[in-house]
């Protein structure tokens, strides 16, 4: 409360009175200068607000990076979808019509996407050519390879769990001699995964928290710092409201610019790591590309920063301010 004008009349009832529109374009008008001003008083101290914004930043660029390994470690994992191909080996004592029945029945499953039957000599042909043991197998007297029905699982059945165990339902059946499925090293996979999406999880809890916080002792510094000038505002008459918006704006340009900072770095690391990637993918006969952050994820990250530094800002406002009163 103003101690100079506590006994005059309510401000309220002295405003003139305003069209609907009016008080629309004073309100975006007084936010506009408000934020402006803000932007100032941070130009004016620039190695000080730099300093804070790129703290905030690299506070960000961690979870971020986080964020992009298990993306990447995402789309690697549902490249290598066939892995979890299920190679169901038919007794040879069965048909070719029974065999290409068999298979037909496989197709029927609703776990299945698609079954491919592969004759035992077409499997022979493609192991003289994988092999280079061409000229050695002509010397058999027959052929030692069963046929073999090559099962691809739908996708929400490709995980782990899902395709062993339709692994084990397709092995009971009687013209199967045995079923094959190389899925210990997806398991393993799956599990680093897991292990990348909980440790995001946890570390970006930390830093985000920590981002608050950031801002929240850069605006109490602000706000100590013009301690007095503060005072004389409240001795004219302001609003705790009026006094508190600049620092909220500053807020909430700390949390768009350290989002900007954040968004430089982690296309830096990217760009570092692009070739390394790619060599190493090419050892693999891979084309995999590094996936940075698209522009939906980067418009969320600066949403996010932006929310972060403002909460911060109306944390440190709401306490301190309000504690300073004039004597």
């Amino acid at each position: 409360m103003s101690l100079l004008f506590k006994d005059r009349p309510d401000a309220n009832s002295l405003k003139p009175k305003l069209p609907l529109s009016g008080k629309i374009r004073a309100f975006f008008t007084n936010h506009l200068r408000h934020s402006v001003a803000a932007l100032g008083d941070l130009w004016r101290t620039p190695i000080a607000s730099l300093m804070t914004m790129a703290v905030l930043g690299l506070s960000l660029s961690l979870p971020a990076a986080l964020y992009v390994l298990q993306k990447n470690a995402v789309a690697v994992s549902s490249a290598w979808q066939n892995a979890a191909e299920i190679s169901l080996f038919l007794r040879q004592d069965l048909s070719p019509e029974v065999q290409r029945a068999f298979s037909h029945r496989i197709g029927l499953h609703p776990e299945v996407e698609s079954v491919r039957l592969v004759s035992p000599e077409q499997g022979l042909d493609d192991f003289k050519v994988q092999s280079g043991f061409g000229d050695a197998l002509a010397y058999l007297d027959r052929n030692p390879l069963p046929a073999v029905v090559v099962v691809l699982p739908t996708e929400e059945n490709r995980g782990p769990r899902e395709a062993r165990a339709l692994l084990d339902k397709l092995e009971s059946a009687r013209e199967v001699d045995m079923g094959k499925m190389d899925i210990d090293w997806l398991e393993r996979l799956d599990a680093i995964i897991a292990l990348i999406q909980d440790s995001f999880g946890a570390l970006a809890t930390l830093l985000l928290v920590s981002v608050v916080l950031i801002v929240g002792n850069t605006i109490r510094l602000a706000i100590l710092s013009r301690k007095e000038e503060i005072e004389v505002m409240k001795l004219v008459g302001a609003t705790d409201g009026f006094i508190q918006r600049p620092f909220l704006y500053a807020g909430l340009w700390y949390g768009i610019v350290g989002a900007m900072i954040s968004w430089v770095a982690i296309s830096l690391i990217i760009w570092w790591l692009t070739d390394a990637i790619s060599y190493l993918s090419g050892l693999y006969q891979s084309s995999f590309q590094l996936m940075g952050i698209n522009l939906a994820e980067a418009l969320f990250l600066l949403f996010l920063s932006s929310f972060l530094g403002l909460c911060g800002a109306y944390i440190s406002v709401k306490r301190h301010i309000a504690l300073i009163e004039p004597a």
